[in-house]
């Protein structure tokens, strides 16, 4: 994902799962305008969590960490992984886990009401 629209409209209509070191933005094809075929996939992460060095090893983590959950996403769909200001100092398998458990939250189907 590069444009700006497809980050904005990801944050501020998808639905969100935050975790200590990520927080994950998820719009489903039905709700984006222009659904590609494929999922597109946006990371955020703000000088809050360090120099430049540990902004671009982050993205590369996490950009490392979302490649084999891609299969998973809904074809069309808009998927922005904002990092917080913990992630540039959690230890690799704490970002993934936080990632993982971010991701099946969004994944799950949502139920109408408790039962």
């Amino acid at each position: 994902m590069r444009r700006r629209d497809d980050f904005t409209l990801a944050v501020r209509r998808g639905r969100r799962a935050g975790r200590p070191n990520v927080v994950v933005h998820l719009l489903h094809p039905d709700q984006a305008p222009d659904a590609a075929p494929a999922p597109l996939v946006g990371f955020i992460v703000a000088r809050t969590v360090g120099n430049a060095v540990v902004r671009n090893t982050t993205r590369r983590r996490l950009r490392h960490l979302m490649r084999p959950h891609l299969d998973r996403l809904p074809a069309g769909s808009l998927l922005v992984v904002r990092a917080t200001p913990t992630a540039g100092t959690a230890r690799p398998d704490e970002l993934a886990a936080d990632l993982e458990s971010a991701l099946d939250r969004l994944l799950r189907p949502t139920s109408k009401g408790r039962r």
